[in-house]
């Protein structure tokens, strides 16, 4: 079993920088692959990043590559998203997802475990 807890959300100008932490429990944590979701209301929820269990292997959505970078640090059971050059359209709430399968995906059906979301506004 694993419990996420996303933090670090908030309102800032479109330019600015953000950086999201998921922390989370669970003696297996190091085990899973771990990603970030995002959802704005009435819209679908979007793939934003991924990494492997070891963080060997991460990959991106087109719309955040090359601003957004996921690492994660096992001894301190945490994943983090740091944001850059945030655009209005970054705006959505955040999810920390965790997948047994310890392979970074794309697909949300893959992860079995998701945190509460934490809110990034981005205003121009």
């Amino acid at each position: 079993q694993v419990q996420l807890v996303e933090s670090g959300g908030g309102l800032v100008q479109a330019g600015d920088s953000l950086r999201l932490s998921c922390a989370a429990s669970g003696r297996t944590f190091s085990t899973y692959a771990m990603a970030w979701f995002r959802q704005d209301p009435g819209k679908e929820r979007e793939f934003v990043a991924a990494i492997s269990w070891a963080g060997g292997r991460t990959i991106y959505a087109d719309s955040v590559k090359g601003r957004f970078t996921i690492s994660r640090d096992n001894a301190k059971k945490s994943v983090y998203l740091q944001m850059k050059s945030l655009k209005p359209e970054d705006t959505a709430v955040y999810y920390c997802a965790a997948g047994a399968s310890s392979t970074a995906t794309m697909d949300s059906r893959r992860y079995d475990y998701w945190g509460q979301g934490t809110q990034v506004t981005v205003f121009s």
